[in-house]
């Protein structure tokens, strides 16, 4: 899909994606032992990845598998890997492994980590361990379930993280040592170019909920970035109401780690309050990942009740 991990100089100074599928498999010798078929879905910097862009490599992942692979790997960008990886969890439903790698250093800096990034992720596919786990993100030698997993810093190599819930396994001389956890995938349909629109909106200190009430009518659902454990300032409660009254609003946390509560809180703007004006729980669920499931579910027609079935799956 491109990414760091493809990148090239290039003549207007910087790195961009330029390396194919083919390239990035000629440049880990180790692979030779693998049969490796290289497809090169898309070569793009991953902020510019799109929702059609990750459409159709759910829809070639799909193929592959049903082609009858053993597994796939996909090498992406790390700044939206875990929303691909995620959107890729809640639909392929796979029963083979797939695993999504990246790099955070391009191939001609020192110390590139993306040879062995490659070299790990496509030893995780080809483990028999690695089936039945959902989709896994794989990067300095650890082993991530999509849902949990989280880019948590800007350079280091070891950028990738599952807070409070950590590694599913590493990768130690070549073998991958995991743990069985039990996969969480609704095996929603890929979603069509276009449709719908879900805004995500974070929450801050002294906000009036005046962006959230612009961006509404434009919106086909929205998810909250809350304070805390769920929470909005009192002022927004009414903005917050109008809207989750016309589409769905998931409620998060911009915190970065835990679940959403239920049922601590009471005074206006808290989990109590907000959930009993008919906004949607968004579990443990991030809001970038929260915005995916939300549009998968938008796009395959869910109504209010299949939304809140599907999010109750990660509480």
């Amino acid at each position: 899909m491109g990414g760091t991990i493809a990148s090239i100089p290039a003549d207007t100074g910087g790195v961009v994606p330029g390396l194919d599928g083919a390239a990035l498999v000629a440049a880990v010798p180790e692979l030779a032992g693998h049969d490796i078929t290289a497809r090169t879905v898309r070569s793009l910097p991953s902020p510019s990845v799109g929702l059609p862009d990750v459409a159709a490599l759910a829809a070639e992942v799909r193929a592959e598998v049903a082609a009858g692979v053993a597994g796939v790997v996909v090498t992406h960008g790390t700044d939206t890997l875990e929303e691909t990886a995620f959107y890729l969890d809640a639909t392929v439903g796979a029963p083979v492994p797939v695993v999504v790698t990246g790099a955070m250093r391009h191939p001609t800096s020192a110390g590139a980590d993306g040879p062995a990034n490659l070299l790990a992720a496509v030893t995780v596919a080809a483990s028999e361990q690695a089936r039945g786990l959902g989709v896994l993100v794989v990067l300095s030698d650890e082993v991530h379930a999509a849902r949990f997993v989280r880019k948590q810093h800007t350079t280091s190599t070891a950028a990738f993280a599952s807070p409070g819930v950590g590694p599913l396994g590493v990768v130690v001389e070549g073998v991958p040592h995991l743990r069985a956890v039990a996969p969480v995938s609704p095996d929603l349909p890929v979603a069509e170019a276009g449709q719908p629109r879900v805004g995500l909106v974070a929450v801050g200190l002294g906000d009036d909920g005046e962006l959230l009430r612009a961006a509404a009518p434009v919106l086909d659902g929205v998810v909250l970035a809350g304070v805390g454990g769920g929470h909005v300032p009192e002022v927004m409660v009414p903005v917050v109401a109008e809207v989750a009254a016309r589409v769905p609003v998931v409620l998060t946390s911009r915190t970065g780690g835990g679940t959403v509560l239920r049922s601590t809180y009471g005074y206006p703007g808290a989990e109590l309050d907000l959930l009993a004006r008919g906004v949607v729980h968004g579990g443990f669920l991030d809001p970038a990942k929260a915005r995916i499931l939300l549009h998968l579910l938008l796009a395959a027609g869910a109504d209010r009740p299949a939304v809140d079935a599907a999010f109750a799956l990660y509480r």
